[in-house]
């Protein structure tokens, strides 16, 4: 009976075992932290303790996620220079630090520079590794391994099994993290600098959204100090998405990351109107940022009279051609609206204090305060740079031709203007019945006001559906931070979708990002890509069509079916698979489809609703399938979603989505002919 002595796979449990509990102990000294006395005030007291309440959630051990996923054997040790006879070192690679009641490291962070070579080495530039192995799990438990012998010239370079393994299981619930299978381009995206915003584009499959997630993952665990006093942010398309993806930062323990819409960051109003496309198209233009700025500065106005101060017995006049000079001095400087106007006070009393000197007077810095208090300035600085509301200002633009006509003239053409005047002006801003669109101007209209404050970094994920204004929403949440964007051109399923990626990152404030390209197909297997692919020519020509990379080619099958009977039966036998199962179908269609999925017995989720073992099948919309994931899809009627959209272009890309949401299979089932595009 074999030992841990001479048995490579139950020594290696048994520094599982022992990394479980140190991991366990190491939650054990911060759960009996004393605070009592190193705080000196409740708030400190208040603000330790949810660092301590977050370190403990941060150090939970999860019983069904490996604690470790490879090894790395180092020739040398790391950091030393290779001299002859120096001895390498042993490090377990894992999602996060853990250590002896020594100190010493049982497992390494991922994140470490030591761990990099996990990632990087090859045959070609072993980094000064000897033995890379990779751990099989089956839930938590420890049930294989594999070896590579970088520096053994003897042994050829083969396809890691256990990898290809990983990146082919079915999987069931939220979307999990890459961490043990991240490959070498990806993790040069990951680790990039906080410094640079890098701009992803990538086709179904290439990992782009796992790769933004563990670049934040990445940057909190380089630049913790900095993130968290500046925050990170998270934007999706959506709630579905972001329910989707939220449980991967979680498990590599990070837990202080936000996630928002679009919508979310400009929830200045109630959303409860919708525009129609060529509405939409306008308002999401980023010409309307000039209609914006020209209106609230149309609000400006030159003084005509004299400002008069008095003080005791003194009267104090600053003639109009002096505060005349004020504001255009303001005006030019380009500051904001709203700090301008808090500016403009402390300039006319700064006007009065010199007068007081030249009069023999030694005012300080108190009287200039008390004067620029004063009724008679306070009343010069209402009527010529008033406060302005952003929501009523644009509600202005949205529903006074002659006013848009004022400040549109030379940008937009009258076509356009009429296009997004409402048909029934609202009586205020509360009864207003504001659009998506709307709400963003309103945000942009804030900004102009008041600087919106600053993250340190933010990812945008799936950005080719952002309207240009939409980018600039976003891009003031990090103009003194950086940004991950990601995204897929051919993906893009709005009317405004982004034409290139330098326009995009141009209308973020971002011109100098890097863009790198992922073509590597991890996800979606061979056949059901390549038949995918048969769309690009017709949605977005000069990408380069994904490669996958996977082994198992999957299954694929398209299937002429009598009726909605036959959608379900499809399904039926998807079901019979280990997975989760997505049927996808036309926003109109979801209807029928649920009622005879209800008449079949056959039980099904919303997209957003977590899958179990017991309920494994989404009805997904197909508007809303965009960076979803299933082991198995059922695509119904693709010319129906084509059919859906208001133009044939974005139809295709909406198809094109739905085609590329499976992991190990895909049935596309069709009563009408397939579009011409896939023949």
């Amino acid at each position: 009976m074999s030992t841990p002595a001479d048995d490579p796979l139950a020594r290696e449990r048994s520094h599982l075992t022992a990394s479980r509990a140190a991991l366990r102990a190491m939650r054990a000294d911060v759960e009996s932290l004393d605070i009592s006395d190193v705080t000196a005030n409740w708030v400190n007291a208040q603000i330790l303790e949810r660092q301590i309440d977050e370190r403990i959630k941060a150090l939970a051990d999860l019983s069904d996620t490996p604690l470790f996923f490879g090894r790395l054997d180092y020739l040398h040790a790391p950091g030393v220079e290779q001299a002859e006879g120096a001895e390498g070192e042993c490090f377990y690679i894992g999602r996060r630090h853990v250590h002896d009641a020594d100190g010493d490291p049982m497992v390494i962070d991922w994140r470490a520079p030591v761990s990099q070579p996990f990632y990087r080495a090859s045959k070609n530039d072993p980094m000064d590794i000897a033995l890379r192995r990779r751990f099989g799990y089956i839930g938590g438990e420890l049930t294989a391994y594999e070896d590579e012998h970088l520096s053994d010239p003897a042994e050829a370079a083969r396809t890691s099994k256990l990898l290809q393994q990983e990146i082919e299981r079915p999987r069931v619930g939220p979307m999990r993290d890459i961490v043990a299978t991240i490959q070498p381009e990806q993790d040069e995206i990951v680790r990039s600098g906080l410094g640079g915003t890098v701009c992803v584009q990538g086709g179904p499959g290439t990992g782009k959204t796992a790769v933004g997630l563990h670049r934040v993952a990445y940057l909190l665990y380089a630049h913790r100090d900095r993130l968290a006093r500046t925050g990170t942010l998270v934007i999706g398309p959506n709630r579905s998405f972001l329910h989707y993806i939220e449980q991967v930062l979680p498990a590599l323990g990070e837990l202080t990351v936000r996630q928002a819409t679009v919508d979310d960051l400009v929830a200045h109003v109630e959303v409860r109107g919708t525009d129609d496309a060529v509405a939409a198209l306008v308002k999401g233009d980023a010409r309307m940022a000039e209609v914006v700025r020209r209106a609230l500065y149309a609000h400006v106005t030159m003084p005509t009279e004299p400002v008069v101060v008095v003080r005791g017995s003194r009267r104090w006049r600053v003639p109009a051609y002096e505060v005349e000079e004020i504001v255009r001095e303001l005006l030019d400087r380009g500051i904001r609206y709203g700090a301008a106007r808090e500016a403009l006070p402390q300039r006319i009393a700064h006007a009065v204090l010199v007068q007081m000197e030249r009069s023999g007077e030694a005012p300080d810095d108190r009287v200039q305060d008390a004067v620029a208090r004063n009724s008679a300035v306070k009343a010069a600085v209402k009527a010529i740079w008033p406060a302005v509301d952003p929501a009523k200002l644009v509600l202005r633009l949205l529903t006074d031709a002659e006013f848009l006509a004022v400040h549109a003239e030379g940008v937009l053409s009258e076509d356009e203007q009429k296009t997004i005047l409402w048909a029934r002006p609202a009586r205020s801003v509360k009864s207003a019945k504001w659009s998506a669109a709307d709400a963003v101007l309103i945000d942009e209209a804030r900004d102009l006001i008041d600087r919106t404050p600053s993250l340190g970094h933010v990812v945008l994920d799936e950005a080719q559906d952002l309207s240009p204004m939409q980018y600039r929403a976003v891009g003031r949440r990090c103009t003194t931070g950086s940004a991950t964007v990601l995204g897929d051109l051919a993906q893009g399923t709005t009317p405004w979708a982004t034409r290139s990626w330098q326009e995009a990152l141009a209308h973020l404030g971002k011109d100098d990002a890097v863009i790198e390209e992922l073509t590597a197909g991890f996800r979606v297997p061979t056949d059901v890509i390549t038949y995918a692919s048969r769309l690009l020519p017709h949605i977005a020509p000069g990408l380069t069509p994904v490669a996958s990379v996977r082994e198992n080619p999957g299954s694929f099958e398209v299937r002429q079916v009598a009726g909605d009977a036959d959608v379900v039966a499809a399904c039926a036998a998807s079901l019979t698979h280990e997975g989760s199962i997505g049927l996808i179908a036309a926003d109109a269609r979801i209807p029928a489809l649920a009622e005879a999925l209800t008449s079949a017995g056959i039980g099904y989720l919303a997209p957003g609703e977590e899958t179990s073992y017991d309920t494994r099948l989404t009805l997904v919309p197909a508007s809303l399938a965009k960076g979803l994931e299933y082991d198995y899809v059922v695509l119904d009627e693709p010319q129906a979603i084509v059919d859906a959209e208001p133009d044939e272009r974005t139809g295709l890309r909406r198809l094109y989505v739905a085609l590329t949401r499976a992991v190990s299979g895909l049935t596309v089932t069709h009563k009408a002919p397939l579009p011409e595009q896939l023949a």
